[in-house]
């Protein structure tokens, strides 16, 4: 069989399993990535399943999402996580040093590697040729302890890109127009790989921007071709020699095909509150902006900065907008002023930020309450940008310049001025100061822990019958920003779950955590509709839950990442069997599951009785056998350690 690049990339890799659509396959892991928001829970994980030193070949830890220092809480974990890194073998990203996606593809990426991250957009690593997969925390730990991961065999869907984009238009266009066509559950169980002659148009910051955002479509990985771009980006670098070439065979076989025109694409938006809600620019002109931002790892590029420079020279933003300039890495900071790029914001009357993830995940520069912010970030899920009625609308930077320049939301093609022309430069100022190799030897250091960071917490095995009330009735596509909100307040507790887990379910229901109180012990149950657990991985979104006493989700669907994180912490994830099952449950309902040991091992089908409405419905599981003993050991933990201990005593 004609093989494409994907096909390749895991067949490379494989350790267990057969590469058929929904199958179970194992995959060697080269590289992993962890980020301060998931990477505390990664280092205490690590250190609860008495891990020695990593067994990648290059394992990096970034601080970029809680850089504000607004007490001792953060400033702490960054001292831990330097120290974990020092015990384990990790190089450590400080803060200000940027994001963790651009800057590992500048200093880490390699054609033809696998990468896990506990990002859900580790899979910008596919614009190198890369398998770069988001996933839970605790799978990253085990990849960096030197086990496979695990993951159903996705389908391979081939997008033959064609055309040349016109003015105005961008690479970010490109993925909201995918967006478009397939929502942000149409990429679930599929892996993305654009090919064709169009990509010679499109840089390697231009396939990040793209294959950054296939998260947002619930795509398990996003993969381009190893060609003469990507070999070029890695020479701006200084590493030409991890070049290799990697392209489809000759009429590869694809699952699924599509095609995208660039020649036909026009700036697009996604419009409150959803990455998928995408519509023309030109259907909500008019309406009035109050802030614009620029970057992120969904913009992360010289090029997204500069064409917004280039676009606002010597000219004015309206003086109702606050232009919000976040540099994705000190790079790409010392790259802006040695090229005369940041004098031209700064003249323009934009705001200047430390590099880092920032405003994308609610850490700073909120919004005004029910005022349009444009965004060239990745999501716009409600609440997510730290004003819980935000109006989140996400484009590209063009769109976003045209908005700074007209206080209202514009097609940057009716601006009387010509498209501005991007070169990139001949010299690119390279920055590694702030990336920190580990040791050769951690063996004697002592892992530095603040007053704020708790031990990893212990949890029982599934219980065999679950008798609880259902706390929350919840709609489709509920992401983790809505299960376990970021920001300013919230995520400084990222290592302290008995303080986290009190803002478990706020933004759906403030009073959740006083309401779970009577069911700590006992357990509590949660209903949804489809793609539960949407967007970031947070594994946290999991583990609080499970630290209030939550025990299983009925749902119509799940999102990859959060099911697997369920499991991962012992929750039960159940299927209507009939979805219409949703509509006859109301909150409250106290449910009734017996026999889950045997029906999770023998069956896969359940009986739930309804005691408060006296009736019964079906519902059913899709375990693997090693998901089948991993929640009913009570986690992935759990497992591990009774390995050691058996292997122990022999």
């Amino acid at each position: 069989m004609r093989k494409n690049v994907a096909q390749k990339l895991i067949e490379s890799h494989l350790v267990s399993g057969k590469m058929a659509p929904g199958e179970e396959i194992g995959l060697k892991i080269d590289q992993t990535l962890t980020q301060d928001a998931t990477g505390t829970m990664v280092m205490l994980e690590l250190e609860a399943m008495g891990a020695k030193k990593v067994k990648t070949e290059v394992s990096a830890q970034y601080v970029d999402h809680n850089i504000l220092q607004t007490d001792f809480k953060n400033a702490d974990d960054h001292i831990f996580l330097q120290s974990a890194c020092k015990k384990f073998g990790v190089w450590f990203s400080r803060p200000g040093n940027g994001v963790s996606h651009p800057v590992h593809m500048e200093t880490f990426g390699i054609p033809g590697k696998t990468l896990v991250g506990s990002d859900s957009h580790t899979c910008a690593g596919g614009s190198l040729s890369m398998l770069a997969i988001g996933t839970g925390g605790l799978e990253v730990a085990l990849a960096m302890m030197g086990e496979p991961f695990y993951v159903k065999m996705p389908k391979i869907m081939g997008v033959r890109v064609e055309g040349k984009l016109p003015k105005w238009v961008s690479a970010k266009d490109i993925i909201l127009e995918m967006l478009r066509r397939h929502d942000v559950d149409g990429g679930v169980g599929r892996i993305f790989e654009y090919h064709g002659p169009g990509l010679q148009y499109l840089s390697a910051m231009d396939r990040h921007v793209i294959a950054n955002m296939g998260a947002e479509l619930g795509a398990t990985a996003t993969v381009f071709p190893s060609d003469a771009i990507t070999k070029r980006f890695l020479k701006t670098q200084k590493r030409e020699k991890d070049w290799i070439q990697l392209t489809p065979d000759p009429k590869a076989f694809y699952d699924e095909d599509e095609e995208i025109n660039l020649s036909k694409l026009e700036p697009l938006i996604a419009c409150p509150h959803s990455p998928g809600n995408v519509v023309p620019v030109s259907q909500v002109e008019g309406k009035p902006v109050y802030q614009t931002m620029v970057g992120s790892s969904a913009n992360p590029g010289l090029r997204d900065f500069a064409i917004t420079a280039l676009i606002l020279k010597g000219k004015k933003i309206h003086e109702r907008i606050s232009l919000d300039i976040i540099p994705t890495s000190r790079q790409i900071l010392q790259n802006l002023t040695e090229h005369g790029y940041l004098e031209k914001l700064l003249a323009a009357g934009a705001r200047i930020h430390q590099a880092g993830c920032n405003g994308c995940i609610g850490m700073g520069q909120a919004p005004a309450s029910k005022k349009i912010s444009l965004r060239t970030v990745p999501r716009n899920f409600p609440g997510r940008s730290g004003t819980k009625d935000d109006l989140v609308y996400l484009c590209s930077p063009e769109v976003a310049a045209a908005a700074s320049l007209k206080g209202e939301i514009t097609d940057p093609r009716k601006l009387k001025i010509p498209y501005p022309k991007f070169v990139e430069p001949k010299k690119y100022f390279l920055c590694h100061d702030a990336l920190i190799p580990p040791p050769k030897d951690g063996k004697d250091v002592q892992l530095e822990m603040g007053p704020n960071i708790k031990p990893f917490p212990k949890f029982t095995s599934l219980e065999d019958r679950i008798d609880g009330p259902v706390l929350l009735k919840m709609e489709d596509n509920i992401s983790t920003d809505e299960i376990l909100p970021a920001g300013t307040k919230v995520l400084p507790f990222r290592s302290n779950i008995p303080e986290i887990s009190k803002f478990t379910f706020s933004q759906i229901d403030e009073q959740f955590y006083e309401r779970t109180i009577p069911f700590q012990k006992t357990g509590f149950i949660v209903v949804a509709g489809s793609n539960y657990g949407q967007g970031s991985s947070r594994e946290h979104a999991a583990i609080a839950p499970r630290f209030l006493g939550m025990r299983a989700v009925i749902a119509k669907s799940y999102a990859r990442i959060h099911r697997k994180n369920l499991i991962n912490f012992g929750i039960l994830p159940l299927l209507f069997s009939d979805e219409k099952d949703l509509e006859r449950i109301d909150k409250g309902d106290q449910l009734i599951i017996e026999n889950i040991h045997k029906n999770i091992v023998e069956n896969g089908s359940f009986e739930v009785f309804n005691k408060t409405k006296n009736r019964r419905f079906q519902v059913r599981h899709s375990l693997s056998e090693r998901e089948k003993e991993e929640v009913l050991a009570g986690g992935l933990v759990n497992v591990i350690l009774a390995k050691q201990k058996q292997a122990k005593h022999g």
